[in-house]
C-alpha cells in the first residue's frame, strides 16, 4: 500500500472510532439512566457535554498542530478520547458521567481535524481526492454499526462495554500514526 492510502486509513480509525461512539452511546442510554440512579432525559446533560467540548477545542486543534506538531497532536488526542471513553466506564454519577464525556469531545475536537491536516499536509494534491476517499469511506461505516452494537453490547454485557471498545481502536491508531505520519 502506498503512503497515500496508509495515511488516510489510520485518520480513518480515529473518525470511526469518533463516529461509532456518538452512536453506540444512543441505545445503551436507558442502561446507563437506570445503572446512574438516573432519568434518562437527565442523560442530556453528557451528550451535550460532548458537543460543547467538540465546538469549544475544535477551533484550536489547528493551532496546537502547528505550534506542536500534528503527529505529537493527534496521538495525544487519541490517548486524551481513550482517557475519556475509560472515566465514561468507570462513572457512578451523573456529574461524573458528564465530566468524563467532556474529556472525551476534548480528545475528538483534536483527533479529526488534526488527522484531515495530516492527510493535506502528507499527501501529493494529486492524489487527495482518492486519500479522501480512503478517509470517508471507513469512518461511515461507523454510524451504521454503532447503534446495533450498542443494543448487542447493552443486552449481553453491561452498558461500560460501549467505552471499552474505544481503546484497542485507539491504540491501533496511536501506534500506525507512530509508524506512518511524518513530523509535519
Amino acid at each position: 500500500m502506498r503512503r497515500s492510502q496508509i495515511v488516510p486509513l489510520v485518520v480513518a480509525t480515529a473518525l470511526f472510532m469518533e463516529n461509532t461512539d456518538s452512536t453506540v452511546i444512543a441505545t445503551a442510554l436507558p442502561s446507563i439512566a437506570a445503572s446512574l440512579g438516573e432519568d434518562p432525559i437527565a442523560l442530556k446533560l453528557a451528550l451535550t457535554a460532548y458537543l460543547v467540548s467538540l465546538a469549544i477545542f475544535i477551533p484550536i486543534s489547528g493551532w496546537m498542530a502547528d505550534r506542536y506538531g500534528a503527529r505529537p497532536i493527534f496521538r495525544a488526542a487519541l490517548v486524551v478520547f481513550m482517557a475519556g471513553s475509560l472515566a465514561c466506564a468507570a462513572s457512578n454519577s451523573l456529574t461524573g458521567f458528564g465530566a468524563a464525556r467532556l474529556l472525551q469531545g476534548l480528545g475528538g475536537a483534536m483527533m479529526v481535524p488534526v488527522g484531515r491536516l495530516v492527510i493535506l499536509r502528507s499527501v501529493p494534491k494529486s492524489e487527495l481526492v482518492s486519500a479522501l476517499a480512503y478517509l470517508t469511506i471507513p469512518a461511515l461505516i461507523g454510524p451504521i454499526m454503532g447503534p446495533p452494537l450498542g443494543g448487542l453490547i447493552t443486552t449481553s454485557l453491561d452498558w461500560r462495554w460501549i467505552f471499552f471498545i474505544n481503546i484497542p481502536i485507539g491504540i491501533a491508531g496511536i501506534v500506525l500514526s507512530t509508524m506512518y505520519f511524518e513530523d509535519l
